[in-house]
């Protein structure tokens, strides 16, 4: 019933809903529409995390089974499925680097294939 719910609400994400006081973050792993708000309705609760003690509780089985179905989840939601064993790979950035760290990296291998071709290769 679910699944057939999904083919017409559009595409899912299993995001994180924040609950709890001012202060006091605590968090709802939910399955909802991708443009939906945070605070509106969602299709189905996975579970919970609190980051101030780091626990977290999560139906497994259902979210294999979203995954499955096809949603897709938001990178701090997929680096918590990688942590619980619900899925294999490689934990996603959460945090942005900013503007100046961008144009540094960027201009590093640069320098590295510039000062590489001013130098002759010696030929033995």
């Amino acid at each position: 019933m679910l699944a057939r719910l999904a083919n017409k609400i559009g595409m899912l994400a299993i995001k994180l809903k924040r609950i709890g006081k001012k202060h006091q973050a605590s968090f709802r792993v939910i399955v909802a529409e991708k443009r939906s708000k945070l605070q509106g309705r969602f299709v189905e609760d996975l579970g919970w995390f609190n980051p101030r003690s780091d626990e977290f509780n999560l139906d497994k089985e259902r979210a294999a089974h979203w995954l499955k179905v096809g949603a897709a989840p938001t990178a701090s939601v997929h680096n918590l499925l990688i942590k619980n064993g619900v899925i294999q790979g490689k934990k996603i950035s959460v945090h942005k680097k900013s503007k100046v760290e961008k144009i540094e990296s960027e201009d590093k291998p640069q320098e590295a294939t510039a000062v590489a071709k001013s130098v002759p290769e010696a030929t033995a």
